[in-house]
């Protein structure tokens, strides 16, 4: 079918190619004219947090939306009256808007929030929905309120839980591209053969990004959802795309016609890509199985690109390498090929070396995931925002001013069920919990109209992605809640512990969904070669490189080793979704090079017999094809380490260290290791004969003579 559809892709070159450019096209005027907006909705479904929003809904609708600080900053002395009757004013104006449910000046009789100093104050906004439904005319024109405020000495910064962070490219990913350019020319020495890989990835990823564009208006995916979505599509849709042409090329130099050989190249290469783009769509859509709806619309939104990258290389990069035909290599600027004696040199040592290269292997792979026994899950606070950012700014006045806890205060509601009861009993509450290790200060409780609910506000005395908050949170729910209030449901809310709860949930569920990826990646590629042994190696060889990135991962953002300062990571918990959904992308993108590896020396086994020879024969012909891989997704990766959102750089870190780790000691030495000491039977399966001859239909179908010629040319 494959090989079908690159012949009918090249013969008809340019109706694909206005096909996809219509595409392209009308994509991206319809993700304009009618995609939604990207924000970060963490809602949990049966968590203590959701509880406590669920109560705050029912009683106390002014509180049940997301709020905003705005903090106003006196650069020279005090803030003066002037400015108090400006911010007053502003307060006002913001109080009578719609989607606004209150808004407090930092000047009344009740809870003034001004400095000890008297230079910076805080007035707070509260609006009726989260901050996923809060529209953003709503969000600008409360800011805009407070224009008047600003002056040449008075600065004006917003944070708070409804002030998402922005979303999109930052433009330094550029750079990533143009690594990967030039890491294309070193490996093919031809303008041509370098821009068909580019250029199929970037009309991959333009449709998918304004796929999910169009999607956001109806599922709400967080604001790194599109820059992780173009890092994960740039980086597989050129190394998809590098895969196909360099069989492509190979099968020309063998004297096939150009169509003929794009059909050869979509049969053979063209199956290992979407065997492994399949593979990336199954483990990143099983990101559902955990039931975290944000983890889920990241998920979703990798997927999509992935998906529109396969598409675009099984349809769009045969019509293109259709159209340079045999010109692909005419404008050549330097040499391409060799290193084989390099490659071959280097496997008959690690072949000969086999025990000492394992263990040497094994041994690095461990010693990288040493830190991972640290990790820290959670959700990093406005400290992480990007220096100059609105949300940094006011963290930083925040917790100069008023301390860390300020930033992230919790919400504690108690449900007595009765009238009037609140009223006698909040204060009891508020003393146990003002006893606790951990808490700054409580805010007097207010109940509810009736009298049969109170809202306590804490603030803790460390920041909200601190250990200590997190500790101080598990210890108000086990054991100071329910002896405070032990006849009354009592729940903590507020974007803080909201954050943990999703830690929580995320740490719980984390292992059975690993252990779900690797059992369908185990059954696809027992499925692709047929053989037992190979899936656990390709499998192990996985879990090793995985483990290997976390440990830097760890190591960089949450200690705050070098390079941290240099990318500008704070250190901090590691993003509680982020091991997920590492695991889920990390396995499906390994799998690539697994495939296309081992499909060589599977090839080469069915046409010798000589399982020693296939491992030589195949780690020779596929090394510099898989660095180059590689290398392009290594590059493309650390160009999103740039971002100004901590949630891509760490993504960016992190896959680019896996695939290095992965393409350098998995594949170059685990693999040809392993499968020296197997011998014969890394190919065997209960039932069948291995060797030459004897995988009569049983071969995938990647590995056979692609097809019959029937436009001239010889093999």
């Amino acid at each position: 079918m494959l090989a079908a559809l690159g012949r009918f892709s090249a013969r008809h070159r340019w109706w694909v190619l206005a096909a996809w450019l219509l595409l392209v096209l009308g994509v991206v005027a319809a993700g304009r004219s009618f995609g939604g907006s990207f924000s970060n909705d963490l809602t949990l479904k049966g968590a203590d947090s959701q509880a406590a929003y669920d109560t705050l809904r029912a009683r106390f609708p002014d509180m049940s939306g997301d709020g905003m600080q705005v903090v106003v900053h006196s650069e020279k002395g005090q803030i003066s009256p002037d400015v108090q009757r400006k911010v007053d004013a502003a307060v006002a104006d913001v109080r009578t808007r719609p989607d606004v449910a209150a808004a407090q000046s930092p000047f009344g009789p009740v809870r003034p929030m001004v400095s000890e100093d008297g230079r910076t104050a805080i007035a707070t906004v509260q609006f009726d929905q989260r901050a996923k439904d809060i529209p953003e005319e709503s969000l600008r024109k409360a800011q805009e309120a407070f224009d008047p405020v600003r002056g040449q000495d008075v600065q004006v910064a917003f944070g708070g839980a409804a002030v998402q962070a922005e979303s999109g490219p930052s433009g330094q990913e550029i750079y990533g591209l143009i690594a990967a350019v030039i890491v294309l020319l070193i490996a093919f020495g031809s303008l041509a053969a370098m821009l068909v890989p580019i250029l199929t990835a970037i009309a991959g990823v333009g449709v998918g990004l304004s796929l999910i564009t169009l999607l956001s208006g109806v599922v709400t995916i967080g604001t790194s959802g599109p820059v992780v979505a173009a890092m994960i599509g740039l980086g597989v849709g050129i190394d998809y795309a590098l895969l196909v042409v360099t069989r492509h090329r190979e099968e020309m130099a063998h004297g096939l016609a150009p169509v003929d050989s794009i059909a050869a190249a979509m049969a053979t290469a063209g199956r290992s890509v979407l065997v492994a783009g399949t593979t990336v769509i199954i483990a990143i859509l099983s990101l559902y199985v955990i039931g975290v709806p944000f983890v889920s619309a990241l998920g979703l939104a990798a997927a999509v690109t992935v998906a529109a990258t396969l598409l675009a290389s099984v349809t769009l990069l045969p019509a293109l390498l259709g159209l340079f035909g045999r010109n692909l290599d005419r404008l050549r600027i330097g040499r391409s090929g060799g290193g084989h004696g390099v490659a071959g040199g280097w496997v008959r040592a690690v072949i000969r070396f086999r025990w000492a290269a394992i263990a040497l292997a094994v041994v690095a792979f461990a010693a990288l995931a040493l830190p991972l026994g640290s990790l820290r899950l959670g959700t990093a606070d406005g400290g992480s925002q990007p220096p100059g950012s609105t949300q940094r700014q006011a963290y930083d006045l925040v917790d100069e001013s008023f301390g860390p806890g300020m930033t992230g205060p919790l919400l504690v509601t108690v449900d007595y069920g009765q009238d009037g009861r609140a009223a006698q009993a909040a204060p009891a509450v508020r003393q146990a919990i003002a006893q606790t290790g951990g808490v700054g200060q409580v805010l007097p409780p207010r109940p509810d109209p009736h009298g049969r609910t109170a809202v306590l506000t804490v603030v803790p005395t460390g920041s909200p992605d601190s250990a200590a908050t997190e500790s101080l949170v598990h210890t108000l729910r086990s054991d100071v809640l329910p002896k405070a209030a032990p006849n009354a449901e009592a729940h903590i809310g507020g974007a803080t512990a909201t954050s943990i709860d999703l830690a929580d949930r995320l740490g719980a569920r984390m292992g059975w969904f690993m252990l779900m990826v690797v059992g369908l990646a185990f059954l696809l590629l027992l499925v692709e070669f047929r053989s037992l042994a190979v899936p656990v190696v390709a499998v192990l060889m996985n879990l090793l490189a995985v483990g290997a990135a976390y440990g830097p991962v760890v190591a960089v953002f949450q200690w705050g080793w070098w390079p941290a300062s240099l990318i500008g990571a704070h250190p901090g918990p590691v993003e509680s979704f982020a091991p997920v959904m590492l695991f889920a992308v990390l396995f499906g993108l390994s799998t690539d090079y697994a495939v296309f590896l081992l499909s060589r020396i599977h090839e080469e086994f069915k046409r010798h017999g000589d399982a020693r020879h296939a491992v030589v024969a195949g780690v020779t012909s596929t090394s510099r094809v898989i660095l180059a891989a590689a290398s392009v997704m290594v590059v493309v990766f650390t160009g999103f380490v740039l971002n100004d959102q901590r949630v891509v750089n760490l993504f960016g870190f992190g896959l680019a260290t896996a695939v290095a780790l992965y393409a350098l000691l998995a594949m170059m030495v685990l693999v040809p290791a392993v499968l020296s000491i197997l011998g014969r039977s890394a190919w065997w399966l209960p039932g069948r004969r291995t060797g030459r001859g004897a995988h009569r239909g049983g071969e995938p179908a990647g590995d056979r003579e692609p097809v019959a010629l029937k436009e001239g040319g010889t093999r």
